[in-house]
């Protein structure tokens, strides 16, 4: 825009100083006088424009077009840190990030797969139940939803079901049909504003999961076109149970009960999450745990997410990944003295 300002500044000056010699070679001294005060109006005209444009300029400095968002400047002020957690692993394939929002701080373990988006699985139930709780589709008190009659793999999901046992036991049937009653319009514009991964719900029906055409168990988070990374996933989890939470509290609770690990052995620590696996040709190749955790004596809290990807002549699973998150989580906020 300032090349513009100075080229246009230039045409001005020179066609007045054009108007004045054609008029000095021309005109007589009363004509000359009339062209002098015209010529002194156009001048005034031009320098209230070059006023004009020059507050136009100070204006775009101070107002870029495109000014970076809250949460990018988060972005740019947070460290990250890469650390050697490949004793928890063993012989699995996997990676870890831990998110230290009081500290700005990302440690991730194997940063290429911790960075690396895919399909989220069973943990998406965590995101499906907070969209349908905050806009009314899911109260919990009244949640049971009727079972077809269908028997499926898990015995736990061949019954009538309400919401808790369907979080719990992972009832795929069940979000399948409480993500429908969401509706795909309601769901992108939840899923933008949570900027939850690459937000790409095209596979509405999960038509691309090739591991299982069943369609009251397929969907575009069941390896599909939703895909999201280990380090997304933390971030994910901070938006929501994060001091900057734009969710009620009510929600935010009813989430915390369901994603409470009761088994965990250290005390100090509560640890919150979610499973989620992935097959394709009957082989897993995703298995998840995120999630946060809170030191109540300190008031910390942590977000955090264990990802073990296909790993040849190993059981892989998202009972091992959750384990691995547990103890790496709890070493973290209650390191050995």
């Amino acid at each position: 825009m300032k090349r513009q300002y100075f080229t246009q500044k230039a045409l001005c000056w020179i066609m007045l100083w054009g108007l004045v010699l054609g008029g000095c070679a021309r005109s007589t001294d009363i004509e000359k006088n009339k062209e002098k005060e015209n010529l002194t109006k156009e001048m005034e005209t031009v320098q209230e424009s070059e006023s004009l444009i020059q507050t136009a300029l100070d204006t775009e400095n101070d107002n870029p077009e495109e000014p970076a968002s809250t949460d990018q400047q988060k972005k740019t002020e947070d460290s990250i840190l890469e650390a050697d957690w490949s004793a928890y692993f063993g012989e699995l394939n996997g990676a870890a990030v831990i998110y230290d929002a009081a500290d700005s701080q990302y440690t991730l373990y194997n940063t290429t797969l911790a960075t690396t988006p895919r399909p989220p699985c069973s943990t998406f139930k965590i995101v499906s139940s907070l969209i349908a709780l905050e806009n009314g589709f899911l109260k919990p008190e009244d949640s049971t939803r009727t079972w077809s009659g269908e028997i499926f793999w898990n015995q736990d999901w061949n019954r009538d079901i309400g919401f808790q046992d369907a979080f719990r036991t992972s009832c795929v049937w069940y979000f399948r049909e409480l993500i429908d009653t969401v509706g795909q319009e309601t769901m992108q514009s939840e899923l933008n504003r949570l900027h939850y991964g690459n937000c790409d719900i095209s596979d509405w029906e999960g038509r691309l999961n090739t591991n299982n055409n069943h369609r009251a168990l397929t969907g575009f988070w069941l390896e599909s076109s939703l895909l999201i990374s280990p380090k997304e996933q933390t971030e994910v989890m901070a938006r929501i149970f994060g001091e900057t939470s734009v969710y009620s509290e009510q929600t935010r609770e009813t989430l915390r009960q369901v994603m409470l690990v009761a088994e965990q052995d250290v005390p100090p620590v509560k640890i919150y999450g979610k499973t989620g696996m992935g097959k394709t040709g009957g082989v897993t190749v995703d298995a998840w745990f995120t999630g946060f955790a809170e030191k109540p004596s300190e008031e910390k809290t942590v977000y955090f997410c264990v990802y073990l990807g296909r790993t040849d002549n190993q059981n892989v699973t998202s009972a091992a990944a959750k384990e691995i998150a547990v103890r790496l989580v709890s070493d973290y906020l209650v390191p050995e003295s």
